[in-house]
């Protein structure tokens, strides 16, 4: 099981619900201004790469989550990445859009993805969410 919590114990029925949870969380205010805030943040990395599996990795490295909170000021090291209520409580989101977040972040694509590559795609990912352009 991944930091997100997601795994493949869901049925047909809780996926179906899930997915509506997400849909919603995505779609409602708090949901679009989280991703325009996350593009912004994402934009605003002087370095161009994100890290997954943890909020920040060894070498510094840090998921698109920790660059946000890092961009509004508070301290990414302090986050729990288990912790999904407070995570939503963070960034004034639904628990399960955090998760959403970490998974999409983490999961990447099946072929082999570079920090570089993570960040163009997290990026794109939260512009298309909040109906911006692409990089």
């Amino acid at each position: 099981m991944s930091r997100s919590g997601y795994s493949d114990d869901l049925d047909v029925l809780q996926l179906g619900r899930w997915r509506g949870i997400i849909r919603s969380a995505s779609k409602g205010q708090r949901g679009q201004a989280f991703f325009r805030s996350l593009v912004e943040a994402l934009d605003a990395m002087p370095d161009k790469r994100l890290g997954k599996d943890d909020m920040v990795d060894d070498s510094g490295c840090m998921c698109s989550l920790a660059a946000l909170a890092k961009h509004r000021g508070s301290d990414p090291d302090r986050l729990n990445p288990y912790d999904y209520k407070s995570l939503g409580q963070e960034f004034n989101i639904a628990h399960q859009l955090a998760r959403e977040v970490m998974y999409h972040n983490d999961q990447g694509t099946w072929k082999r993805e570079t920090p570089e590559d993570r960040w163009l795609r997290m990026r794109n990912w939260a512009a298309e969410q909040a109906g911006l352009p692409a990089a």
